[in-house]
């Protein structure tokens, strides 16, 4: 991606804005559907743990070998020519579905991504770290089992805190924890969480993965390599007990 003057420097230790996450967790609670304030709050608050979570890439193989490549995945997942490849029962496979079942598009979570902050278009590997996370968000749902339900996501943030330590992700996943059992006391909502994270910590590091290959495996035996764990907790709880705000419009096929 070039750098234009709508497209400032990237700078690997952003400030702390603990007030600015306030208030756009805040309008997240009024407008659930409101994606932009979940990059605003993790804005605010990533610090320097991009940049480190970079340095432990590099100290991966593979890991390494994907930041030398500097695969922007977007373009890909977004192809349908390019997604064709892969065969049922692959991971690709269930991602296609993923995205066709629910109208998404990863250029449009990306889209949300850029209104809060220009820089993740930066040419610079650690902005490139914090696209592959948010282009890959998806595949980590299909990777990980868990729905796009209110519980789903929260527990795919836990997950992902557990892979790549965010504050602004930790965040919003124990705000969720806390949420929930206000509007609806009973189910296990942050038992589920906690199991996301507990997951993260268990698998391997899905930022290093090749992801061309990754999408050709068949998801039981990607998932087994990866050591994807069951998560019996989010399982127990119903799902309308889980689906408790609508998606997000912006994540929605135009």
């Amino acid at each position: 991606m070039s750098m234009t003057a709508e497209t400032p420097g990237f700078v690997t230790r952003q400030p702390i804005r603990p007030l600015e996450a306030l208030r756009a967790y805040n309008r997240l609670l009024k407008d659930k559907e409101d994606t932009k304030q979940v990059f605003e709050i993790i804005r605010a608050l990533t610090g320097d743990s991009l940049r480190r979570a970079y340095q432990k890439m590099l100290s991966d193989e593979e890991g390494g070998r994907q930041a030398y490549l500097g695969l922007e995945l977007c373009q890909y997942l977004d192809d349908p020519k390019w997604m064709a490849q892969f065969p049922e029962g692959s991971v690709g496979a269930e991602f296609r579905k993923f995205l066709a079942q629910r109208g998404f598009t990863v250029e449009g979570l990306a889209m949300d991504a850029q209104a809060v902050d220009q820089r993740v278009n930066a040419e610079h590997p650690v902005a490139w770290l914090a696209r592959r996370i948010r282009d890959t968000h998806d595949i980590w749902h299909v990777i990980t089992g868990y729905g796009t339900d209110a519980v789903g996501e929260a527990c795919v943030l836990g997950f992902t805190h557990a892979q790549v330590p965010n504050p602004g992700v930790a965040f919003i996943a124990f705000g969720a924890s806390r949420e929930f059992p206000k509007r609806n006391p009973g189910p296990p909502y942050g038992r589920a969480i906690w199991e996301g994270y507990q997951r993260g910590k268990k698998a391997k590091s899905l930022i290093c993965q090749d992801y061309e290959k990754l999408l050709g495996e068949p998801l039981d035996a990607a998932r087994k390599r990866l050591n994807i764990t069951p998560k019996p907790i989010y399982d127990s709880i119903p799902y309308e007990a889980r689906e408790t705000y609508l998606l997000p419009e912006s994540r929605r096929a135009a």
